[in-house]
């Protein structure tokens, strides 16, 4: 059964976001909000809670995932970025874009696309994300949560937890987010290719 942490959106309480953080690090699986919409995330370098995002959502190995950082010293330390392209994502960063970049060494193998070596990277623009990361003090490895044969993700947090009680350990609801995901960037050929058009405006990249 899911814990279930009711999280304020402006003032979240820093004792629920340590707990929230201590159970990540422990190996549990966390449904949290973004300004996109809910995601799944676990801890970097836990195997086995990729397998079971992998398996909620019935993802093959050629799925993007993301890594979830709180500013950009933590995005580049997981992703290859040149200058011309750190300024296109600083112009567009907090906010609800996803970028796929060249992975560094720093990134398990596991996590890179198989055949060009890349992952999702993106700095949410959402207090309570913000503040989970800052605990953590790490990205958290995530992925959107929509399910299989669904055609828009989930977006309350109640809902969540009814539906995904037994298949997820941590709920955490800090009210309503959007319904779309983000907008997905590569940038992997240093040249901006829209993948995805979602909450983030596209316009800036075409």
């Amino acid at each position: 059964m899911a814990k279930y942490f009711d999280v304020h959106p402006e003032n979240p309480q820093q004792r629920t976001i340590s707990s929230v953080a201590d159970s990540i690090r422990a190996g549990q699986l966390v449904a949290y909000p973004t300004d996109s919409c809910y995601a799944l995330g676990v801890q970097l370098g836990n195997q086995a809670g990729v397998s079971r995002i992998r398996t909620i959502r019935q993802l093959d190995d050629r799925h993007h995932f993301t890594l979830v950082c709180q500013n950009f010293a933590q995005l580049g330390q997981f992703v290859y970025v040149d200058n011309d392209v750190f300024r296109a994502i600083k112009a567009a960063t907090p906010g609800s874009y996803t970028f796929i970049l060249p992975a560094t060494k720093e990134v398990p193998r596991q996590l890179q696309h198989p055949k060009k070596k890349t992952v999702g990277v993106r700095i949410p623009d959402h207090v309570v994300t913000q503040a989970l990361l800052a605990e953590l003090g790490e990205p958290l490895l995530s992925s959107t949560l929509l399910l299989p044969d669904e055609p828009d993700p989930m977006t309350q947090g109640w809902e969540i937890k009814d539906r995904l009680d037994h298949v997820v350990d941590i709920v955490v609801d800090s009210g309503e987010c959007g319904t779309q995901p983000t907008t997905v960037i590569d940038f992997s050929s240093g040249e901006a290719e829209i993948v995805r058009r979602g909450a983030g405006d596209p316009s800036r990249f075409e």
